[in-house]
C-alpha cells in the first residue's frame, strides 16, 4: 500500500486528464499532419512589353489543359520586371513570396516550373528559394523545381527540332535564321553553342546569336559571310518576345541586330514570337512540369 495516498490519486488525476485531451478531436487536429494539397508556380523571367505577355497567357493555359485539378499561381524573377509590372497594378510576386503566399493558402505539396530557357543565375536563384521554403514548421512539406528549356544535352535536341518545327511557313530554302538568346557570363552559357550543334545537324542554316554571351553577333555575321546571306530570319530563343527582341533583335537603334544587317546589305525578317508561343517548344516545358510533379510523391 502507498506511503502516499494523496499523491498517487493525483497523479492518477493528470494522467486521466492528458489520455482525454489527447483523444479529443480539438488536441488531435492541433498537431495532426496536413491534408496534401498540391500546386503548380509558374515562375518566368518576365516581361514589361503588353504585346509580349499573351505568350505567357497561353503558356499558364496550356498547363491548366494538362492538369486540370491543380491550382496554378505565378511569379517573376527579375526585380525590374516585378516593379514595372507592380506600378500598373499588376500583381507580380517573387518566387519566395509566392511560396510563402501558398504556404499560407494551405498548400502542402509545390512543383515550382521554371520557363527560363537556361540553367544560369536565375534559375540557380530558383533553385535556392524553392529548397529554402521545403520542410519549413506549418510550411511546405516538399517542393521540387522543373528543370529550365535546356536543362540536359536531351533537351538541347528536343529543342533544336521543336525550333526546326516552328520555322516561319514563307523561309525560302537556304535562307538562314537566326535565333538570339539572352547570354549570360554563368557557365550555362555554353547551352548556347551545345544548341547551335543539334541544329545544325538538322539545317546548317539555322545560327544561334546572344545578346550578352557566346555565340556573339559577330559569330553569326562571319557564318552569314560564309553563306553571302542576302536575306536573314530573326527569331528570339526567349519565352516571350519582350525588350530584347523588340529592340536589341528588331528595333530601330543603329546597333540593333536588324540595323547591323541593314548596313551589310542584309534584308532581316524579325519574327516577334517568344519560344512559349510555339505549342512544340512548351511541350518540352510541359514534361519538365510533369516531371517535378511526379518527384512530388
Amino acid at each position: 500500500m502507498s506511503r502516499h495516498p494523496m499523491a498517487t490519486r493525483l497523479l492518477c488525476l493528470v494522467f486521466s486528464c492528458l489520455i482525454i485531451l489527447a483523444c479529443s478531436p480539438a488536441f488531435a487536429g492541433h498537431g495532426a499532419p496536413k491534408a496534401q494539397k498540391t500546386g503548380i508556380l509558374l515562375v518566368a523571367f518576365g516581361t514589361s512589353v503588353e504585346e509580349a505577355r499573351p505568350a505567357l497567357d497561353k503558356m499558364g493555359d496550356r498547363v491548366r489543359a494538362a492538369h486540370p485539378d491543380i491550382p496554378v499561381r505565378w511569379a517573376y524573377t527579375a526585380k525590374m520586371i516585378r516593379a514595372k509590372l507592380r506600378a500598373e497594378g499588376i500583381a507580380a510576386p517573387s518566387p519566395a513570396e509566392a511560396l510563402a503566399g501558398m504556404a499560407e493558402e494551405g498548400f502542402t505539396h509545390v512543383a515550382v516550373q521554371s520557363l527560363h530557357t537556361i540553367p544560369g543565375e536565375e534559375f540557380h536563384g530558383l533553385l535556392e528559394t524553392a529548397h529554402a521554403f521545403q520542410g519549413l514548421p506549418k510550411g511546405l512539406t516538399r517542393v521540387s523545381v522543373g528543370l529550365p528549356l535546356i536543362g540536359t544535352t536531351a533537351d538541347a535536341e528536343a529543342v533544336a527540332e521543336a525550333l526546326v518545327a516552328s520555322l516561319p511557313a514563307d523561309r525560302k530554302p537556304g535562307e538562314p535564321v537566326v535565333f538570339m538568346g539572352h547570354g549570360t557570363p554563368h557557365p550555362a552559357d555554353i547551352c548556347y553553342p551545345g544548341l547551335q550543334y543539334y541544329l545544325w545537324r538538322l539545317d546548317p542554316d539555322l545560327l544561334v546569336g546572344t545578346v550578352e554571351g557566346s555565340p556573339s553577333f559577330d559569330n553569326v555575321m562571319a557564318e552569314l559571310d560564309v553563306r553571302k546571306a542576302r536575306r536573314v530570319w530573326l527569331m528570339p530563343l526567349m519565352a516571350v518576345a519582350g525588350d530584347h527582341a523588340r529592340n536589341d533583335m528588331a528595333g530601330d537603334e543603329d546597333d540593333s541586330w536588324t540595323s547591323q544587317l541593314a548596313k551589310r546589305g542584309i534584308e532581316a525578317k524579325p519574327v516577334l514570337r517568344g519560344t512559349a508561343e510555339y505549342d512544340a517548344v512548351a511541350a518540352i516545358w510541359l514534361r519538365h512540369l510533369d516531371d517535378a510533379l511526379a518527384r512530388l510523391n
